[in-house]
């Protein structure tokens, strides 16, 4: 079992977590949200959380005068808009950042190797984080979400980051749904990337319930992959199981790969780690 720890990059830094809360920094603007797992003490000194731009506390954000409505995020070649949601969050998860590199050099190792061009799924896409690092890398991408609202964001990204000609072919669909009439076109991919919730609905009412649809999902995932494959990542956030969880669905359901497993976790700069979810991943070259 490892821990896949992001220190924060040019525009991300985990200041500060502790009494319930976690205080970041996304390009310029410094945001205080709840955490609930952070029940330790506080290490900066109450002045310097007073002073955030943007605090979520009583079900809703206050934000100080002149804070926008988005802003840029950049992460290497890639940028996304930040903005503040009514969920708490931002639409940029910083500790997938380690994955976002494993990502990039799996398909760089894969174009040298075997000198192909990989088709990456990834379920859950959300505002498109992966989707653009892997075209980015050189990738066909197909990005399914069953969110519109979440989908015109990732559309957004996708612009702002000057890829608007690279392949992403985006899909308003329930994973399973989609995953079931791929096996039955007969479509295959080389990578595939999925950060399901525990509990959702599809665009249609299909109901997403963890503990029976992603057994189900990763069934559906396992006759998707090419006879080349690559990678296949799962994360799973806000579930009260350990990582071991991951680890043993993909020995079931990917047993020829090579797992890693673990934990998701920010750095801050006095070295204490905050967890933020769990994760397995499958390699195969």
């Amino acid at each position: 079992m490892k821990v896949l720890q992001t220190k924060g990059f040019g525009d991300y830094e985990l200041l500060d977590s502790g009494n319930g809360f976690r205080l970041e920094r996304f390009g310029k603007y410094i945001i205080s949200k709840p955490d609930p797992q952070a029940i330790w003490k506080q290490s900066l000194p109450y002045d310097r959380w007073k002073s955030a731009d943007a605090k979520f506390e009583n079900g809703k954000w206050e934000k100080r005068n002149g804070f926008p409505d988005k802003w840029q995020i950049s992460y290497k070649n890639v940028n996304f808009y930040a903005k503040l949601t009514s969920f708490k969050h931002t639409g940029v998860f910083p500790e997938q950042s380690l994955n976002w590199d494993f990502i990039q050099q799996k398909i760089n190792d894969q174009k040298s190797i075997n000198n192909i061009q990989p088709h990456v799924l990834n379920l859950f896409a959300y505002t498109g984080a992966a989707s653009l690092v892997a075209a980015a890398s050189g990738a066909k991408v197909t990005h399914v979400d069953a969110s519109k609202p979440s989908i015109a964001w990732a559309k957004e990204n996708q612009k702002l980051s000057n890829l608007l000609e690279k392949p992403i072919r985006y899909i308003l669909d329930d994973a399973i749904e989609f995953t079931a009439r791929e096996i039955r076109r007969g479509n295959k991919y080389e990578a595939i990337i999925m950060d399901p919730p525990v509990y959702g609905h599809g665009p249609n009412g299909e109901v997403w319930d963890f503990n029976k649809s992603f057994p189900v999902l990763l069934d559906n995932c396992s006759k998707l992959l090419s006879n080349k494959p690559l990678f296949v990542i799962a994360n799973a956030y806000a579930v009260s199981y350990s990582a071991i969880m991951l680890k043993n669905l993909s020995e079931d359901y990917f047993p020829k790969g090579n797992i890693e497993y673990g934990e998701l976790a920010l750095e801050q700069k006095n070295s204490r780690l905050l967890s933020t979810g769990v994760f397995s991943r499958v390699s195969y070259i």
